[in-house]
């Protein structure tokens, strides 16, 4: 297995209404979310996916963290990309029903969104700025703690049932959640 890059973060500089208070409609859905409201005081795990992707059948190992462990206030939070050599071509709709049926997905999945570049959507471009590393590529994952901060970031060939992202979802899961 080789030693895995993990950016552990000791200090983020974005606060949880900061980098959490943006609005996103659900996947082929109409009403906007606002995320803080929505997933704040949870530990999150915030991908950009892509239906015709080598990483692509990651969606069934990130279904099987949301069923692990959204009892103990995790989610995952997808949003699909176009960025990367068109890998995600499709319409909301024809992504839904593809993630769901072919994988399974149940896990908040959002509008089609960039994610790098002076185009990338706010959520994308603070997640940027806190680890100083845009997503490489489809399923590029930041781990965001209970406090609303980002702890680690990993590139798309960490997979979602590698030891080192299991392990430090299981760090943050297990810090008490702050009160509001």
């Amino acid at each position: 297995m080789g030693l895995l890059l993990v950016g552990l973060l000791g200090s983020a500089s974005a606060q949880a209404a900061d980098l959490l208070d943006v609005d996103y409609r659900p996947l082929a859905g109409k009403s906007e979310v606002n995320l803080e409201k929505t997933y704040g005081g949870k530990v999150l795990l915030v991908v950009n996916t892509a239906s015709k992707c080598g990483y692509t059948p990651q969606y069934e190992a990130l279904e099987a963290l949301q069923k692990k462990y959204a009892a103990r206030g995790f989610s995952v939070l997808g949003f699909p990309s176009n960025d990367f050599k068109g890998q995600e071509p499709g319409s909301e709709k024809e992504i839904q029903e593809f993630c769901t049926l072919t994988y399974g997905v149940k896990f908040p999945m959002f509008q089609k969104v960039q994610v790098t570049g002076p185009e990338a959507t706010p959520l994308y471009q603070r997640l940027t700025a806190a680890t100083k590393v845009a997503p490489g590529w489809n399923f590029h994952k930041y781990l965001i703690g209970r406090d609303g901060k980002v702890v680690a970031q990993f590139p798309s060939k960490v997979t979602p049932d590698d030891k080192a992202l299991v392990a430090a979802i299981e760090r943050e899961l297990s810090v008490t959640p702050p009160t509001h």
